[in-house]
């Protein structure tokens, strides 16, 4: 039986979208799916809100965007990391990573997935 998806958590899913367009520049779809992917299935982004996410960091200068074809011969707004999403990405995985080893700290042996 597949586990279902689990929901964002809040001020996550700008962190991953910077990720998502890091290796090159992604149209929304596909930040989606490379999310989904990455997550093994695990994550699953909104559309309303993976839209929203990526106007927000185009709007403060994280993402730049410009127009191509998709790989399905669609046309397609394409995003790249500009130099401050670079620097805002380390930030912010240094950041989660950071908070991710203390949670775990705290749930122990639970967070691996045994009884403690």
């Amino acid at each position: 039986m597949a586990t279902p998806p689990l929901p964002l958590l809040p001020g996550t899913l700008d962190v991953l979208v910077l990720a998502a367009v890091e290796p090159g520049p992604r149209h929304g779809y596909d930040v989606a799916e490379w999310i989904r992917r990455r997550s093994e299935e695990t994550l699953q982004v909104d559309d309303g809100a993976l839209y929203t996410s990526l106007h927000r960091l185009e709007k403060k200068g994280l993402l730049s965007a410009e127009w191509g074809m998709s790989d399905s011969n669609r046309k397609a707004k394409f995003y790249r990391l500009t130099a401050e999403g670079t620097r805002r990405l380390e930030e912010e995985s240094r950041s989660w990573n950071r908070y991710a080893a203390a949670v775990f700290r705290v749930l122990g042996n639970r967070a691996a997935g045994a009884d403690a």
